[in-house]
């Protein structure tokens, strides 16, 4: 397959593009740390330094591919709000990064998944969209935006035959989680991420979530009466 991945400097992006190259497919990883694209460059993959959130630039770059098969949009970015003290250009920056990055990365790569075979699109999101958490009101937001464009997207593309996923981690041991100040159960390591991510997308499933013993009790956790919730959330805060 020719698979293009985002974000695949570090990381689960990093990780998932080694993972399929060494399959033997033809992968292009895309980022924005020259050094860090050399190195998968020396491993046999080819790559594109693009600034995601510069649309012509973007369209620029993946004009110059041919087709592809399989598209893992991975980009972006995690930073939390401290209150009381509310900080909108935090907000901006990572919407930026995880939702108007992604709106570009779509269009981009759209026409060439209309030429792959199979075509199949996946995005990156978060079970932190789940429900509210403490903390996360700019990552969160982005990343419930992200799912919401995911599934709607899956009902015109599923008139061309373009499979489409939303995958949702939980923690993963990266270099955005090390910064994290608080217990993150369950973490994994991006090798056991990309395992998750590949079995996923090889079945074609609408939605990847893991690790499920962590997913799952979000999950569960989202059907609560919102005061209930929210009443637990605000006991969180307090700790």
């Amino acid at each position: 397959m020719k698979i293009l991945v985002t974000g695949a400097t570090s990381g689960i992006g990093r990780q998932v593009a080694l993972d399929y190259a060494n399959s033997g497919h033809q992968v292009w990883a895309v980022g924005r740390n020259e050094q860090a694209l050399e190195e998968l460059k020396s491993l046999g993959l080819q790559t594109g330094q693009v600034d995601l959130t510069d649309s012509a630039a973007s369209f620029a770059w993946f004009s110059s591919l041919d087709s592809i098969d399989l598209a893992i949009l991975n980009a972006g970015t995690c930073e939390y709000i401290d209150m009381p003290n509310f900080d909108s250009a935090l907000v901006q920056r990572v919407m930026r990064a995880n939702v108007e990055s992604l709106a570009i990365s779509i269009e981009a790569v759209l026409p060439l998944l209309r030429r792959g075979s199979l075509p199949h699109l996946a995005v990156v999101g978060s079970s932190a969209a789940y429900l509210p958490l403490p903390r996360a009101e700019a990552y969160g937001s982005s990343k419930a935006a992200v799912a919401y464009m995911v599934e709607t997207l899956r009902i015109p593309l599923s008139k061309e035959n373009i499979a489409v996923s939303l995958i949702c981690p939980g923690f993963v041991k990266t270099r955005l989680t090390d910064l994290n100040d608080f217990p993150m159960p369950f973490r994994i390591t991006p090798e056991e991420a990309s395992d998750y991510i590949r079995k996923g997308l090889a079945r074609k499933k609408a939605e990847i979530h893991f690790p499920k013993r962590f997913t799952y009790i979000l999950k569960l956790l989202s059907f609560l009466p919102r005061p209930l919730w929210n009443k637990i959330a605000e006991q969180m805060v307090k700790k």
